[in-house]
């Protein structure tokens, strides 16, 4: 067995209404100011209308800020930095999707007394040093599972992001409460859906740091997410399938906070900078295609996953013959959720594809960790598979 090092978020609660007892949790944490980080959709619904009651009962500061924006940019990270300095905030709070989460990572590090890093420095692997705030994150979708990754995406530019990565930002309590994804938009809850799913197949399939922990992690996220992914697209309330989807992005998350992922998200990267595309569909886009490039370095990998991801229609055969059927299987899935399945179908003209295999070849964090090396005219060939 290879060395290998696992590290995770210290408090994990998984209950649901727990999303009222936030305020008691930061103040059992020692916490008298709180900075709450989240987007204008969270406020819109009211889900943190039995939030904020409990801050103001227990005597507590809160801090909202509600500007945080689909891939948010440095210029959001840096508002968001000094709202949170003027309340003397000792307590970071992420709340929403993976946007929200994400930066209040950052915030939670760039607002603490003693941080003189500029965010501009810690872009990369290890870059950000230092002490931060407490963080709990709470995630109101299941898919991205910031809640317990040490990463942090922010946008840079007008079409690009960076990753931020360093153990510093791995959050203190995750809180997973599934009344909060209740009434989750169905086109939303496939996107994150498959996103979780994409986050757990390459972990799986990661070059570099795939570990025994992160693959059991995987296999049982897949499980569940496969699972109950069309019940929690098709049924909003049913909160079954809500906490076990939390539960199942939350186990990918682990996995691939441990075990990296890959090409999937390198080619995915460029289609949300340049055409603005939500994550999830922008990873489903790609992902089966990624996985048939993949198939000849890693298809006894896949065909291990397959029972895990289509329970009993999983097949007996040959592993290129059970890849086959596997990625057959996800494709049907993600248009059965009704997600485009083509590049055409999001805007994106056959032109630009050339364009986005160079842009997908700066990824080289994520690049790295693909079990098979990807040329830019493998970046082409993939995007002309997906077009």
């Amino acid at each position: 067995m290879n060395a290998f090092t696992f590290s995770t978020t210290r408090t994990i609660i998984n209950e649901i209404g727990s999303a009222r007892r936030i305020a008691q949790l930061c103040e059992e944490q020692g916490a008298r100011s709180v900075m709450l980080v989240t987007d204008p959709g969270i406020i819109a619904v009211g889900l943190l209308e039995q939030v904020v009651p409990g801050f103001k009962n227990l005597g507590l500061q809160l801090t909202v800020f509600k500007d945080v924006e689909a891939d948010p940019s440095d210029k959001t990270v840096e508002e968001a930095t000094r709202q949170a300095r003027a309340a003397k905030a000792d307590f970071v709070i992420g709340f929403g999707g993976g946007s929200s989460m994400d930066v209040a990572k950052l915030v939670a590090l760039l607002a603490h007394p003693e941080c003189k890093q500029p965010l501009s420095s810690m872009y990369g692997v290890g870059n950000a040093r230092g002490v931060r705030l407490p963080l709990m994150q709470v995630p109101t979708t299941a898919g991205t599972g910031s809640e317990v990754t040490p990463i942090a995406i922010v946008t840079t530019g007008e079409t690009t992001k960076a990753g931020v990565v360093s153990p510093v930002l791995q959050p203190d309590i995750a809180l997973l409460d599934a009344d909060l994804t209740k009434g989750l938009p169905p086109h939303v809850t496939a996107a994150t859906g498959i996103d979780a799913m994409v986050h757990a197949i390459e972990a799986y399939t990661s070059a570099i740091k795939k570990n025994p922990v992160s693959d059991l992690l995987a296999k049982e996220a897949l499980r569940l997410l496969s699972t109950n992914l069309m019940t929690a697209v098709t049924d909003g309330n049913d909160l079954d399938a809500r906490s076990n989807m939390l539960l199942g992005a939350l186990y990918a998350g682990q996995a691939f906070a441990n075990a990296p992922v890959a090409a999937v998200h390198a080619l995915a990267y460029p289609l949300g900078g340049h055409y603005h595309i939500p994550h999830g569909l922008s990873n489903s886009l790609v992902l089966p295609q990624v996985m048939r490039f993949n198939a000849p370095s890693c298809a006894e990998l896949y065909a291990e996953l397959a029972p895990s991801i289509m329970g009993s229609d999983a097949p007996s055969g040959s592993a290129t013959e059970i890849t086959d059927a596997l990625i057959s299987w996800l494709e049907t899935r993600i248009k059965e959720a009704g997600l485009q399945t083509q590049l055409r179908q999001c805007g994106i003209t056959e032109e630009a594809l050339p364009m986005l295999a160079s842009e997908a070849m700066k990824q080289e964090r994520l690049l790295m960790n693909n079990p098979r090396e990807v040329t830019e005219a493998d970046a082409l060939a993939i995007y002309t598979a997906a077009f």
